[in-house]
């Protein structure tokens, strides 16, 4: 399956400009752990609960005041929309990332895929193929 497929969309996003509580506000309301940050159209970083905790709260930091420029995470992974999953969740695991923005082939940001929509795709498709095999080897009756 395609990546896009399963990704947050819209991305939860805020503008460069945006304060700590600014992307709280959007992340809480997209129900999300992270929200990408954007100049315009180009994508600068993204600004996890993970760089909430470190950043701002263990240093003491007013979110109401810090911008989110200083506290993000820069040096942005994308994957297009047309990636498979498993390659996704290889990419995650491998490099410790929890969120990763889709684009398309020219940038442009589609969505947010987080690990736990992936980890719940593969599981599920798991579940599928452990219920076929049950079936199909409990359909054996007698006679063989």
């Amino acid at each position: 399956m395609k990546v896009i497929r399963i990704a947050q969309i819209p991305a939860p996003q805020v503008p460069t400009d945006a304060s700590v509580i600014d992307a709280i506000s959007v992340m809480k309301e997209a129900r999300g752990g992270a929200c990408v940050i954007v100049d315009g159209e180009e994508l600068v970083g993204i600004l996890t609960e993970r760089d909430i905790m470190l950043r701002v709260v263990d240093e003491k930091r007013d979110p109401k005041v810090t911008a989110v420029t200083e506290v993000m995470s820069p040096g942005l992974r994308t994957v297009t929309s047309e990636m498979d999953t498993a390659r996704a969740l290889e990419l995650m695991v491998s490099k410790h990332i929890r969120h990763l923005p889709v684009v398309d082939g020219s940038g442009c940001l589609l969505g947010l895929l987080p690990m736990r929509n992936v980890l719940r795709h593969h599981v599920e498709e798991l579940v599928d193929q452990l219920n076929s095999m049950a079936a199909y080897f409990g359909a054996d009756g007698p006679g063989g």
